[in-house]
């Protein structure tokens, strides 16, 4: 059974499966996040959606270069989880599905692709608390 965090559905909603894939980047003793801005500014890991036909490694290489500039190597999935949540962005009530990986950030390409993103390298033990999620922050106090 994959774990719930979060609130729990609302009966009468209809939720859209949204499944995703998110990194945990440690390098040495500091961890690459992401802090995105605007409405609901907030730490992250990076990730997000997969798109149609896309397996979860391939997006989150997609996703992490999207969003932090950087390419990763040796990928390893430590778990998943889910959450029920209201994406503005989208109008969208979704039942988002969590693939979380560790990986190695190894080459900076360039900035962020995906506006109103911004890299953060941070030590370790900061990263749990500052994760804007508790399913994020679950997976980051188990494995830093």
């Amino acid at each position: 059974m994959i774990p719930r965090f979060g609130p729990a559905p609302l009966r009468a909603r209809r939720y859209t499966l949204r499944p995703g894939a998110y990194a945990l980047l440690p390098l040495g003793d500091r961890v690459l996040i992401t802090r995105q801005l605007g409405d609901e500014d907030e730490f992250q890991l990076p990730g997000g959606g997969m798109d149609p036909g896309e397996c979860p490694l391939r997006a989150l290489h997609r996703e992490v270069y999207e969003e932090t500039g950087y390419r990763i190597a040796a990928p390893r999935r430590l778990g998943a989880f889910r959450r029920f949540v209201y994406m503005p962005e989208y109008d969208l009530w979704a039942e988002k599905l969590c693939h979380i990986y560790m990986a190695r950030p190894t080459l900076r390409v360039g900035p962020p692709l995906e506006p109103l993103h911004e890299v953060h390298w941070l030590p370790r033990a900061e990263v749990p608390e500052l994760l804007g999620n508790s399913g994020d922050r679950a997976f980051a106090q188990a494995v830093l």
